[in-house]
């Protein structure tokens, strides 16, 4: 039989499990939340193959948040030059090997991505 005082909870006992468990249930929400905005925080990859002068995927416009930090792979089957126009950054194509270029988009507008050599269009990087 249990006595009535230990069937009793103290108010701060309470206030303190409560406390608890929205910390809990606070926590749990953010970490998924699907209505979280990006940010500089986020990154946008962008992956690139070139084959046969053919870019894969189709060359189009890529949308990405003023701050954000923006990580372009280009693996090619020729030596090339991959550049952002704009932010003048640029990776030096080797046969089969990835090469990345790693920026914070910083500057609004359209930036054209390029090769030098076989003057082909990867896509379009749009900065919003």
């Amino acid at each position: 039989m249990t006595s009535p005082l230990a069937r009793r909870r103290s108010p701060f006992a309470v206030l303190v499990l409560g406390a608890t468990l929205l910390m809990a249930l606070l926590t749990a929400t953010a970490c998924g939340s699907p209505s979280a905005a990006p940010g500089a925080s986020t990154v946008k990859e962008i992956a690139v193959t070139i084959a046969g002068r053919q870019v894969t995927p189709p060359p189009g416009r890529i949308d990405v948040t003023k701050g954000q930090t923006v990580r372009i792979t280009v693996t090619g089957d020729a030596a090339d030059v991959a550049h952002v126009h704009g932010y003048d950054k640029a990776a030096d194509l080797k046969p089969g090997t990835p090469a990345t270029i790693e920026f914070v988009a910083d500057q609004d507008g359209l930036f054209e991505v390029e090769t030098h050599d076989s003057k082909l269009q990867l896509f379009q990087l749009v900065v919003r």
